[in-house]
């Protein structure tokens, strides 16, 4: 039986919710759900925060959300990201530099 988009990506937003925003919070990003085309099965996320600009988030995607939630969503081919043109946070979490000498 074939799901409805709706279906797909309710179950897409509760993975990432429930399982992948708590772990990417320890480094003060987030990640979250834009869309999901389902002739391609790609799904499309917004990364904020510190997982915005961040080296380290391709890795992440790829290798950590990504075989997630093809895992659990057979409908899901890849997931390709995009970074908050507005996210205010430093991705590469720079000592603050009154800081330096303690």
């Amino acid at each position: 039986m074939e799901r409805t988009k709706e279906e797909i990506l309710k179950q897409i937003s509760t993975i990432i919710e429930e399982n992948v925003n708590p772990a990417v919070a320890s480094h003060g990003g987030m990640i979250r759900l834009e869309d999901f085309d389902m002739e391609s099965g790609r799904v499309l996320v917004m990364l904020s925060g510190g997982c915005s600009g961040c080296a380290s988030s391709t890795i992440t995607l790829k290798m950590g959300v990504e075989n997630m939630v093809k895992h659990y969503v057979p409908e899901v081919h890849t997931i390709s990201a995009e970074d908050d043109p507005n996210s205010p946070v430093d991705p590469y979490h720079r000592m603050d530099p009154f800081m330096e000498n303690f």
